[in-house]
């Protein structure tokens, strides 16, 4: 479907994207040396221009060493200053039409800054990670960089031999040539900018499950001496799959990876079609397996159901910690209702001045939005019983597909699904900040 655009600049990050243009597609050519943390790439990128003439337009693109620039061949006037790439083609492209711009930059990938710390590219040990979210793509490429502008990706990654390249897509092909080995990887799904992931180390490479004919392939990248902790802790991943996609509706990408890096992280992330984890994250417990759970359903609510702006950043976490509810319910753990009950009372102990459908860029990443969010789809879910609730995160997710969504869509979306209006319902629990009592199933809890 089309992707729709946000009305304006992300108010959060106004300085972020070009809304008088959309990419298309980017080619990715990457060469990464991880001893001296050096990269150079090339970017050709299918863009179309907006409703006016683009006389000029903008990238986002961090401290680099800026090589080439062509506008449909040509050298353009540019400049690049303050993580922005500013160019001028030498022949304004009209608009609606479609122009292809192509960079080359080098130099040594760092995280960009940001009120969470550094985001994006990040050296590690032994290799490489990127963590985007919300703001770190420009750390290592040229992009539009707002989550609406989604685009499909190619991606090459050349480096040395020992190390293994896993990127979101399907690899279309690994080449060794000498001591280095180029690795091809094709997202076709419309992606945004912040979820194209990317991981270079010395992995091992599992098969989770038997997808069988038709089935998700599932694969693990590991550092050998974790596999022990991961063959338990990621046991029941598959399961989720199925119950995600019956849940949900068919899963949206070709397939799904989970890299593990042989460092800690504070938290997974999530990248469209692949999941980053932490050697903290695999204890041989099963400890983070609600975050599995967590960064799964994000393949459906966040990557393929994308958000227009970061105002409405509840879509993506609010429905996966909802999802982790669904998945405790449905594999003999507590219930979404007795869980429910414990998000309620977490937020019940703290401030409660945080707006769900605006929260502001320092609550972003707010527990406070995640458990609200996750309140608010229970909410929806007590309203209208068990078969139209689950049936609307169908719809939701198949209508949506690929696409940029708000807070309004959804609360539009809801009321297809009943005959009694919710708008008080969303007045409290999405645009208020007083916590409303803590709702409960008209008929039992359980899925």
């Amino acid at each position: 479907m089309a992707v729709q655009q946000s009305v304006g600049q992300d108010p959060y990050f106004p300085g972020n994207g070009d809304l008088r243009y959309r990419v298309h597609r980017y080619e990715l050519t990457l060469d990464y040396r991880p001893a001296p943390n050096r990269l150079s790439g090339t970017a050709r990128i299918n863009a179309i221009a907006g409703r006016g003439q683009l006389t000029e337009f903008q990238l986002n693109l961090a401290d680099f060493r800026v090589g080439r620039v062509k506008v449909d061949g040509r050298t353009p006037h540019y400049t690049h200053r303050g993580g922005k790439l500013r160019v001028r083609p030498a022949k304004p492209v009209r608009a609606g039409a479609a122009f292809t711009v192509e960079v080359q930059w080098s130099g040594n990938p760092r995280p960009v800054n940001s009120p969470w710390g550094g985001l994006g590219w990040e050296e590690l040990e032994d290799g490489a990670l990127v963590a985007s979210q919300p703001v770190g793509a420009p750390s290592w490429y040229p992009c539009n960089d707002r989550p609406a502008d989604k685009a499909s990706y190619h991606i090459s990654v050349t480096t040395p031999s020992a190390y293994a390249v896993v990127a979101g897509g399907r690899l279309l092909t690994r080449t060794t040539k000498a001591s280095t080995t180029t690795w091809v990887y094709e997202q076709a799904a419309p992606t945004s900018s912040y979820l194209v992931g990317l991981s270079i180390g010395k992995y091992q490479t599992v098969l989770l499950g038997d997808p069988g004919p038709g089935g998700v392939p599932q694969h693990g990248h590991i550092p050998a001496h974790l596999l022990p902790r991961f063959a338990r802790d990621f046991a029941r991943q598959p399961a989720m799959m199925e119950l995600f996609q019956e849940l949900f509706g068919p899963y949206p990408f070709d397939e799904y990876a989970v890299v593990v890096t042989e460092e800690e992280l504070d938290v997974p992330v999530e990248a469209q079609g692949l999941s980053l984890f932490g050697s903290n994250h695999v204890d041989g417990e099963r400890g983070s397996e609600r975050l599995i759970a967590h960064e799964l359903a994000h393949q459906w609510f966040g990557n393929s159901v994308s958000i227009a702006d970061w105002r409405q950043i509840w879509l993506n976490e609010g429905f996966a910690k909802y999802a982790e509810w669904l998945w405790s319910e449905r594999s003999g753990g507590r219930s979404t209702q007795q869980l429910a009950a414990v998000a309620h009372r977490l937020l019940f102990s703290l401030p409660q001045d945080l707006r769900l459908a605006d929260p502001g860029r320092k609550s972003m990443f707010d527990d406070r939005l995640y458990q609200r969010g996750g309140l608010v789809l229970h909410a929806v879910r007590c309203a209208l019983g068990d078969d139209a609730f689950f049936r609307m995160l169908r719809g939701w997710a198949g209508q949506h597909r690929g696409g940029a969504v708000t807070t309004a869509n959804f609360t539009a979306h809801v009321g297809r699904f009943t005959d009694e209006p919710l708008d008080a319902l969303f007045d409290l629990w999405l645009y208020g900040t007083t916590l409303p009592p803590l709702p409960s199933p008209r008929t039992g809890g359980a899925v």
